[in-house]
């Protein structure tokens, strides 16, 4: 009785080391397949700066190179002028001209 019990346990053990060792290949795939590519790097987590208490706080400029409305007026209707236009057509000149000018 204990050699067949043992007898049966070597012979067990030995089909399933030899199938232990071989690798599963999944249904419709091959030995041939390149193995899947990695996965993609995490994204990267920025964290912002903090504030200190006693820093003072910066204010945005909001200065553009644009003149003012007024000076490219005045320059339009001097352009006008100088052009030869009579008053009416000075006007017309400089709104249009004031509304494209830098």
């Amino acid at each position: 009785m204990k050699r067949s019990l043992i007898l049966s346990c070597a012979v067990i053990c030995a089909l399933s080391a030899g199938s232990a060792f071989a690798q599963t290949i999944p249904p419709g795939g091959s030995l041939y397949n390149p193995p899947p590519p990695a996965p993609p790097p995490p994204p990267r987590i920025y964290v912002p700066a903090i504030p200190k208490m006693d820093a003072v706080p910066t204010q945005p400029s909001v200065r553009s190179g644009r003149s003012s409305f007024g000076d490219r007026v005045s320059r339009c209707l001097d352009e006008g002028a100088a052009a030869g236009l009579n008053q009416a057509d000075r006007s017309t000149y400089s709104r249009s001209c004031a509304n494209l000018r830098d």
